[in-house]
């Protein structure tokens, strides 16, 4: 039991505050890698891999967790004192929560969408329900490569490109891109995410970004999308 001493000094303000803080404020923080940085070789380089999650990833880590704590603080302030300007404000942290907060959440899945060949990569079992879905509607694997690789060669800029199942449409599967670290919303399923910003691919590809696109289906995670295919898991 705590004396009364305990209980006094857990109601100071300062002890308060920081207590409010530490359960607001938890931060987001990279995801451990299912496999080491150079396992994705030949078709994706472990420098690649290295730079991609450890500087790219991590400066989305980082934004999205200023960007939630600036909003927590201008959401205070305009509590108390309703401005023009802390709108603003909360309107330009807003771009950057989406930004950064998308830039978080679509690598988080596009490292998921990864496997190394040794593992497995690459290869999509023919009896998952994933694999009638693509056989139903594209015809083979291949044909949906084809259509994806078209979707990620329209990206221009940066951007990605997105297997989904799409819930308002019967769980039917769709080829979708989306531009800079925008993601797909509402009732689409992501499967898998494929990144075609230049960070993923430059130093190995250089300007050849098509060879990249066709090579990345070597080490696919047909398995982690087949398990979302089945759980309408986001």
């Amino acid at each position: 039991m705590l004396s009364r001493s305990s209980t006094t000094l857990l109601k100071t303000p300062a002890v308060r505050l920081l207590a409010s803080r530490t359960a607001v404020r938890t931060k987001v923080t990279l995801p451990e890698l299912d496999w080491d940085f150079g396992a994705l070789e030949p078709h994706i380089s472990g420098q690649i891999n290295e730079l991609h999650y450890s500087k790219h990833h991590q400066t989305y880590v980082n934004g999205f967790n200023t960007a939630v704590e600036q909003l927590q603080d201008l959401s205070a302030q305009i509590a108390k004192e309703p401005s023009p300007s802390i709108a603003r404000e909360i309107l330009q942290v807003q771009q950057n929560l989406k930004f950064h907060g998308g830039g978080y959440t679509n690598h988080c899945l596009f490292w998921k969408s990864l496997l190394p060949e040794s593992q497995g990569g690459g290869q999509l079992d023919g009896n998952s329900a994933l694999a009638k879905a693509i056989t139903e509607q594209y015809g083979t694997v291949e044909a949906l490569q084809v259509s994806t690789n078209a979707a990620l060669a329209g990206v221009q800029g940066s951007g990605w490109a997105w297997l989904v199942k799409d819930l308002d449409n019967g769980g039917k599967l769709e080829v979708v891109k989306t531009m800079n670290q925008d993601t797909v919303t509402g009732k689409k399923i992501p499967l898998l995410a494929i990144d075609a910003w230049e960070h993923a691919y430059y130093l190995q590809y250089q300007n050849k970004k098509v060879d990249y696109f066709k090579a990345i289906w070597n080490v696919i995670n047909w398995k982690e999308a087949a398990r979302r295919y089945d759980t309408n898991s986001a």
